[in-house]
């Protein structure tokens, strides 16, 4: 099995509002019959406009939902009913292939069991590597040391890394990585909830330093998006 990341973006004039709802509406169904498995949609609602202060940009437009899932090969030739789905609820796409790692996996019992938004919010980052650094040693301080710091500034709930391997589609932007890592609501608005130090200022500032420290040890912040997200889990469709 094959992790395919896409990103998707809205047709101009359509709100982020309206797009989310038309997609969470039938995109995950098109995926399944096309062979898709584990499928998760972060889109952009309006649960999540609190959090746009923390939305970072590199490209304009920017995306407006990603979708995430397995299948059998992301070989092009095995993905034309997927394509065609994806096609068909953009006005465009960009997929890249990428090996997954769950740093902090959901507790039991947290994921939806039927079709519905999972608690809190969602960072999704497309991150690219510094250019002055050699990709094995951007990855071995992301993985390294950079890993460790995530967990212990921050009050994630969920954390994954996404390596990118390879793009998919002709177009697609040279990430080099894709993160989702999950908060409590508050965390959208408090900064405090963000970095685990809640009702402590000394805490709050040693866990952003640690934080930004790490980060611009590899990450290339003029080369990246970062958008807040709901997270609609629809793995029940793996039994249907």
């Amino acid at each position: 099995m094959e992790k395919i990341i896409v990103a998707l973006w809205a047709p101009e004039g359509e709100s982020r509002e309206a797009y989310a709802a038309r997609i969470l509406a039938s995109l995950p169904q098109a995926l399944r019959a096309g062979g898709a498995q584990h499928i998760r949609l972060n889109v952009r609602d309006a649960e999540v406009m609190p959090a746009d202060p923390l939305t970072q940009r590199w490209q304009a437009p920017q995306q407006t939902a990603v979708a995430q899932f397995w299948m059998p090969s992301s070989n092009r030739r095995f993905r034309g009913a997927v394509d065609a789905a994806l096609a068909s609820h953009s006005a465009r796409f960009a997929a890249w292939l990428v090996c997954e790692s769950t740093i902090i996996a959901p507790k039991a019992g947290s994921e939806p069991a039927q079709p519905g938004r999972s608690t809190g919010w969602a960072q999704a980052s497309f991150i690219s590597f510094r250019a002055d650094m050699p990709r094995e040693a951007a990855i071995s301080h992301w993985h390294s040391h950079h890993t460790h710091v995530a967990i212990e500034t921050q009050a994630n709930v969920e954390y994954v890394q996404n390596l990118i391997v390879k793009p998919l589609t002709d177009d697609a932007t040279a990430y080099d990585a894709f993160v989702e890592e999950c908060f409590a609501v508050e965390a959208m608005t408090d900064q405090s909830a963000f970095f685990d130090a809640v009702g402590d200022a000394n805490k709050l500032a040693a866990n952003q330093k640690a934080m930004m420290d790490s980060c611009t040890a590899f990450i290339d912040f003029a080369r990246i998006d970062i958008i807040p997200t709901s997270q609609f889990d629809f793995r029940y469709l793996d039994k249907a």
